[in-house]
């Protein structure tokens, strides 16, 4: 199914993976590609005019450079310098796009990244699924990772990652994790049935989740990683050798959407492959 693609352009090389990215998701399904820059930072002081004139000529020239890049995959793009915030621009624009995709300057484990305040901003208020893409080289990598935990969200990322892996032909590797409570101080350690229900239960949560699938997908390869620990850790442990990842967002009315909920910050801060926040 064609589908529309919205990428926030900013001169960084985690940017042109982005571009990259969109670029070739639209060539294999025909997809409607727009870039948008925005130019902000003006407040109306004397010699202003200027300077936001040449900030954006120089924003007009990075988003027809990496235009031509998507136009060298087949693929037809527009380009678009807007004026403002960045991190409300982008959430506004998203209300008629069905993805958007942004760079994460996350560049693995043992590097250094740089701020990701804004990125988390973008992925929590915006009305589409969002799409981060690290600084990572992820050539080779197969496999498509989504985190469940029985909530009514849990449906929709397992329908969207389904579709992910089945047409790409890609294993989809389904994960639930579960965490104790404090232990009691007069306790020295958890009843044995105690750990073994919470496994269960769990797992029983992760089947309902699951119900369905095979039909839809009769040749998809599922996994199924029920896990004690915190979802974030063993999401982003399973994605690294993953080529994407789909987790969810929680957020409803007009403050909570704009709230991530700890699971999809961790997983969106350091991202070890492609992740999609779906809501």
């Amino acid at each position: 199914m064609q589908e529309s693609i919205l990428v926030g352009v900013v001169d960084t090389p985690a940017s042109r993976r982005a571009v990259e990215w969109a670029a070739h998701r639209a060539n294999e399904r025909l997809s409607r590609v727009e870039l948008l820059s925005v130019v902000g930072g003006a407040i109306g002081t004397v010699g202003e005019g200027a300077v936001v004139a040449e900030a954006i000529s120089l924003t007009q020239t990075l988003l027809e450079r990496e235009a031509e890049r998507v136009r060298a995959h087949g693929v037809k793009v527009d380009t678009l310098v807007a004026r403002g915030n960045p991190v409300d621009e982008l959430i506004s624009a998203s209300m008629v796009w069905d993805l958007l995709v942004i760079g994460s300057d996350f560049r693995g484990d043992h590097a250094s990244a740089r701020s990701i305040r804004h990125g988390l901003r973008v992925a929590a208020g915006a009305h589409c699924p969002v799409v981060v893409v690290p600084d990572i080289d992820l050539a080779g990598r197969r496999g498509v990772i989504v985190g469940v935990d029985g909530s009514p969200v849990s449906g929709k990322l397992i329908d969207f990652a389904a579709a992910e892996a089945a047409r790409a032909g890609d294993p989809l590797t389904v994960v639930n994790t579960w965490v104790t409570v404090p232990l009691p101080l007069n306790m020295s350690a958890y009843p044995a049935d105690y750990l073994s229900g919470m496994q269960k239960v769990t797992e029983e949560a992760l089947t309902d989740s699951l119900a369905g699938i095979s039909r839809l997908y009769p040749q998809l390869e599922v996994h199924r990683v029920v896990e004690r620990g915190y979802a974030a850790t063993v999401i982003n442990r399973l994605a690294r050798d993953a080529r994407l990842t789909v987790i969810g967002s929680h957020g409803r009315g007009a403050i909570a959407r704009f709230l991530l909920g700890s699971t999809s910050q961790e997983v969106l801060s350091s991202p070890s492959t492609v992740t999609v926040l779906v809501r």
